[in-house]
């Protein structure tokens, strides 16, 4: 996971993947899109491909590149265990929020 992370962590990286969310695309394709050169964006894709976010199938003289569905999964799956940490959190709020107001709401004990 660390490795995940941190080939997500350098901003160039994280807008390959957001680009390739859309679909495959061609290092050329990625080139023209963010504006970097040729070599900048294929040292980005390796260390994408190392970190197991990208395949890469070569077509001709292209390399076409797509997101490894399986990483995300595992980022996402990562990230669902503090997704309900904050929900339990949220749940709790709510019904302290509730007490409170039904506590303001009632009317005056005149006994």
């Amino acid at each position: 996971m660390n490795t995940i992370f941190s080939a997500l962590a350098e901003p160039h990286r994280l807008h390959i993947v957001e680009l390739l969310r859309d679909g495959p695309l061609t290092v050329g394709e990625i080139v023209e899109r963010l504006g970097l050169s040729q070599p900048q964006v294929s040292k980005h894709l390796r260390v994408l491909s190392e970190a197991g976010l990208v395949d890469v199938q070569p077509i001709a003289n292209r390399r076409v590149y797509k997101l490894r569905p399986q990483s995300l999964q595992a980022i996402d799956t990562w990230l669902g265990s503090f997704r309900r940490l904050w929900e339990t959190r949220f749940d709790r709020l709510e019904s302290y929020l509730e007490a409170i107001q039904a506590k303001e709401n009632k009317p005056p004990d005149r006994s």
